[in-house]
């Protein structure tokens, strides 16, 4: 599922208000790949089990955000912190 356009114009990180974007196909991967090695925990300490089909990453490339069946989920405690993936 795509998400909506206007939708992606008006969301911003709940935490520094900066605009968010999809990742592209090749930061979707690697984020994949850190979930299916163990590596990437949320904000709240829980480890992310389930690969992801959609993500949101801050301009400044710190924080991402996952998006559950098109629906953005921008809470502070769900979001993972980019340092655990490493390069992009």
């Amino acid at each position: 599922m795509t998400l909506d356009r206007k939708l992606l114009e008006i969301l911003v990180c709940p935490v520094t208000k900066q605009p968010v974007f999809p990742l592209d196909q090749a930061q979707l991967d690697k984020v994949n790949q850190c979930i299916a090695q163990g590596k990437l925990h949320a904000q709240n300490g829980d480890k992310l089990n389930t690969p992801l089909q959609q993500a949101l990453i801050t301009r400044n490339g710190n924080t991402l955000y996952r998006v559950d069946d098109g629906v953005p989920v921008m809470l502070e405690e769900e979001s993972v912190g980019c340092e655990q993936i490493g390069g992009w």
